[in-house]
């Protein structure tokens, strides 16, 4: 143990950030199909509240399942979806069920809303909005990936979305888009109580490009949709995408989803095909979620760990430290690695002490071998704490 103390001088510390950054690959096969098929897939939850469906990358009654992330659906006040301009909610005398499900729906447009998009001035929730777009996005699917994947933040830049567009279901995906934040490492924004977010645009993956609605519009109107329009936004550090699905061309999707007689809603038989308008009217949550969660072919993008770390440059200059308090290093009042009186004091550095300013010990660096210090050299160990 040192006899003597040095401080550290503000020329001996300084501080320095890292960003680890690992793959998060996740295929369709395993969102949908791999353990079980609809609907008994086995790495699906729901839940009796019907509020958000979970997805495990194995099936999440086992102890080696993770949670990968949630699905859930929303749509305001002011949605063409929504009873207050006119829905009829699947019928003219709806169910208690489907009433629930529309303020389900309701609740977690606004709940996600006012954690990711914050208050107005007045102190009304600010709706969904592409930054520059005039209308708000009033009706979206959110994906919230877990933290165990996500950790500190998505990394700009790096998210892809690929799914499956086509008006009708089919296992080949011929037709595909891709929603991704392009130039998120350049183009981002910081008004968000939940952190930084970029905009998610479309292009056409795979077949031709689909039309679909302009946010706005009623059902049965269709426009092209134009590959640099915005069509959703990602939170990095929140780590959620909320999908404008009055952008995209969900609205012009019917059929079957993952095979004979699944549709988006468990309607009866005669109402096939199903459209999305009583899918986001006539369904629960969760059974949105089926039917979202059959399109998806892959989800990508590297997470971000934030490594920071203190460094202390520690000194030892020609006439420091070249006495070690180890006992042996004396015998008779003699230092015992000196041959004669002559010879210069010698002593091997193997470990490094950092000390509170009480003289505590705090913390330990182990050399990876002995440092010899004389009275003819100086030493400056680089320590390191990552927290």
């Amino acid at each position: 143990m040192a006899s003597v103390f040095k401080t550290f001088s503000s020329n001996d510390l300084t501080t320095t950030r890292t960003l680890l950054h690992e793959a998060i690959p996740m295929t369709g096969t395993i969102v949908s199909g791999t353990y079980g098929t609809w609907p008994n897939e086995e790495n699906i939850k729901n839940y009796t509240h019907n509020y958000f469906q979970s997805v495990y990358d194995y099936p999440y009654l086992s102890s080696s399942a993770n949670h990968i992330f949630d699905i859930s659906f929303g749509y305001s006040a002011g949605s063409i979806y929504s009873a207050s301009n006119g829905n009829s909610l699947g019928g003219s005398s709806p169910s208690n069920g489907i009433v629930t499900a529309q303020t389900k729906k309701h609740n977690i447009y606004y709940q996600m809303a006012q954690v990711l998009m914050g208050h107005n001035v007045d102190g009304t929730i600010k709706q969904f909005k592409i930054p520059g777009d005039v209308v708000p996005m009033d009706t979206v699917f959110f994906i919230s990936f877990a933290r165990l994947l996500v950790k500190d933040e998505i990394k700009k830049g790096s998210f892809s979305f690929l799914f499956n567009t086509g008006s009708v279901w089919d296992d080949k995906f011929a037709r595909v888009r891709k929603y991704a934040d392009t130039d998120g490492q350049n183009s981002f924004y910081t008004d968000s109580p939940a952190g930084e977010y970029g905009i998610l645009t479309s292009s056409t993956y795979r077949g031709d490009g689909p039309t679909g609605h302009v946010h706005g519009e009623v059902p049965g109107a269709t426009s092209t949709v134009h590959d640099s329009w915005g069509r959703g936004l990602i939170f990095y550090q929140a780590g959620i995408m909320v999908l404008t699905a009055s952008q995209v061309t969900l609205k012009n999707m019917t059929g079957t989803i993952a095979g004979t007689g699944y549709r988006y809603t468990q309607e009866a038989a005669g109402a096939f095909p199903c459209t999305f308008h009583t899918m986001a009217t006539g369904s629960q949550i969760s059974e949105i979620a089926d039917g979202f969660r059959h399109r998806v072919e892959q989800i990508t993008f590297n997470n971000t760990t934030e490594l920071n770390s203190t460094i202390h440059f520690c000194r030892a200059n020609h006439n420091d430290f070249n006495y070690s308090s180890n006992k042996t290093y004396t015998s008779n009042s003699k230092i015992t690695v000196k041959n004669t009186s002559l010879d210069q004091p010698v002593s091997y550095v193997t470990s490094i002490g950092l000390y509170s300013a009480d003289n505590e010990l705090l913390a330990v660096a182990k050399l990876s071998e002995p440092l010899k210090k004389t009275p003819d050299n100086e030493l400056t160990i680089r320590v390191r704490l990552d927290y």
